[in-house]
C-alpha cells in the first residue's frame, strides 16, 4: 500500500478563499443596489416637514367625519371606478370637485387622475385598469366637515 501525502493548505489557498468570499459579497451587493435603484424611488411625499404640519389637521378632520357617521368605499366594477360616500342615515353625500388619483403601490408608473361624476351608485369614472393592485386616493372639495381624503387599495382581477 502506498501512503498518500495530504495536501497542504498554503497561503495561495487562503488568498483564493478570501478573494472568492469577498467577490461573492460584492457581487450580491451590486446586484441588490442596481435592482433597488431601478424599481422604486422611495419618494412618498415631496416635503416631509410640510406633511407633518398637516397631519394634525387631517387627523382631526377624519375623526369628525367618522364621528358624524360618514362612510366611504371605493371599488372597481365593470370598467368603472366607483366612490361611495354616505352619511349616518345611508344617504349619498352631496360632494363637489370629486377626483381620484390612481397609481400602482410600487413603481411610480401608470399614474392617473380622474374626475368623478355623480352616478346612481355614488361618484364614478370610466377607466380601463389592467389587472393587479392599485391604490386609489379620492379627494373632494370643502364639505361641512372639511375636504374628504380617502385612500383605499383596490385589486383588479
Amino acid at each position: 500500500m502506498s501512503a498518500s501525502k495530504p495536501r497542504e493548505f498554503t497561503g495561495r489557498h487562503m488568498l483564493l478563499v478570501t478573494c472568492t468570499f469577498f467577490g461573492v459579497i460584492i457581487s450580491v451587493n451590486l446586484v441588490m443596489a442596481i435592482s433597488a435603484s431601478r424599481t422604486w424611488t422611495g419618494l412618498v411625499v415631496q416635503n416631509s416637514y410640510v406633511e407633518s404640519q398637516r397631519f394634525d389637521d387631517k387627523h382631526n378632520r377624519i375623526r369628525a367625519q367618522v364621528e358624524a357617521g360618514w362612510r366611504f368605499a371605493t371599488s372597481y366594477e365593470d370598467g368603472k371606478l366607483v366612490f361611495r360616500a354616505s352619511d349616518a342615515d345611508g344617504a349619498v353625500l352631496p360632494l363637489e370637485q370629486v377626483s381620484a388619483f390612481i397609481h400602482r403601490p410600487v413603481g411610480g408608473h401608470d399614474d392617473q387622475t380622474l374626475p368623478l361624476t355623480p352616478s346612481e351608485s355614488g361618484y364614478a369614472a370610466a377607466v380601463a385598469l389592467p389587472s393587479g393592485v392599485w391604490d386609489v386616493i379620492v379627494t373632494t372639495g370643502e364639505t361641512s366637515l372639511g375636504p374628504i381624503e380617502f385612500e383605499r387599495r383596490v385589486t383588479v382581477p
